[in-house]
C-alpha cells in the first residue's frame, strides 16, 4: 500500500486529481482540449434503493450534474446501478457482467467512511463480496443524513453496492480520506490488522492500493507509521 500525506484537504484533493489525470480522467485536460472521454467506460459504485433517479440525492443525479454533463463521455458509455430495478439481485448480477464485459476496472476511487467502510459495504460486510444489496447502518444513515436536511427519515435504508471483492478485482485502487472524522478509520486501514469490520482495510492486499489523506485524517496514525510514509515519499526509503 502506498499512502499519499498531503497538509490540506485542497492539497490531497489536488494529488488525487492530477494522479487520476494520468489515468486519462481529468476534467481540466478536457476542457484544455488535451482529452476526449468519448471511449471512457465508467461505472459507479453505489446507488440508493428506491429513490427517484432525478431525485437531487441519487448518484444519478450527482455524477450527471457535477460530472458527467460537462464531458463527452458517451451515454451508453456510464454505468449506473438502478435502484428501482423490479429485480434488484439481477440487476446487481448483470452489473457484475458489465464490468466483466467492459475488461474490468482499471482504476477503482472512492472514498472511505468514519467506520471504515468503502462504498456501501458496511462494517461486517464480506471481504470476498459482489455487487449487491445493502441495508445501510445507522451510523451511514446518520452521516448521510446532512444531504436529506438532517433528516435521518428522509435516508434510503438500502442501497445496491460494488462488494469488496469487486473492488479487489480492480487493477489499481485510489482511496482519498480527509478529516479527523476519519482519523480512525485511516489508522485501522493503514496501521491496523485486515478485518470486515473495518472493510476498506482489505486494501492492504491490493497489490496496487494508493490512500491519498490529509494530515487531519493522521491524527490517530503512529508517529512511525506517519514518518515512515512521509520518507518513503521523500525518497528517503
Amino acid at each position: 500500500m502506498r499512502v499519499i500525506i498531503e497538509p490540506n484537504y485542497e492539497r490531497m484533493s489536488k494529488w488525487a486529481a492530477d494522479y487520476v489525470a494520468k489515468r486519462i480522467i481529468d476534467i481540466k485536460k478536457y476542457e484544455a482540449g488535451e482529452l476526449s472521454f468519448k471511449n471512457v467506460i465508467t461505472f459507479n459504485m453505489d446507488e440508493y434503493v428506491k429513490i427517484p433517479e432525478d431525485h437531487p440525492e441519487s448518484y444519478h443525479s450527482f455524477m450527471w450534474k457535477n460530472f458527467f454533463s460537462h464531458i463527452d463521455i458517451k451515454k451508453e458509455n456510464v454505468h449506473i446501478l438502478d435502484g428501482n430495478a423490479p429485480d434488484l439481485t439481477k440487476e446487481c448480477e448483470d452489473y457484475e457482467k458489465a464490468i466483466e464485459a467492459a475488461g474490468g476496472i482499471d482504476l477503482f476511487m472512492g472514498g472511505v467512511g468514519p467506520d471504515g467502510h468503502l462504498a456501501f459495504n458496511e462494517p461486517g460486510s464480506s471481504l470476498a463480496s459482489k455487487t449487491r444489496v445493502k441495508t445501510l447502518t445507522t451510523d451511514t444513515i446518520i452521516a448521510n443524513s446532512r444531504f436529506f436536511n438532517n433528516d435521518m427519515n428522509l435516508v434510503p435504508k438500502q442501497a445496491l453496492t460494488v462488494g469488496i471483492g469487486t473492488v479487489m478485482a480492480a487493477r489499481e485502487v485510489l482511496l482519498v480520506c480527509n478529516g479527523h472524522h476519519k482519523a480512525r478509520a485511516l489508522q485501522h486501514i493503514v496501521d491496523g490488522n485486515v478485518s470486515h469490520m473495518w472493510t476498506a482495510s482489505m486494501l492492504q492486499m491490493h497489490p496496487h492500493a494508493i490512500v491519498v489523506c490529509d494530515e487531519a485524517a493522521c491524527d490517530e496514525l503512529t508517529v512511525g507509521t506517519y514518518k515512515y510514509y512521509l520518507d518513503k515519499e521523500r525518497g528517503n526509503l
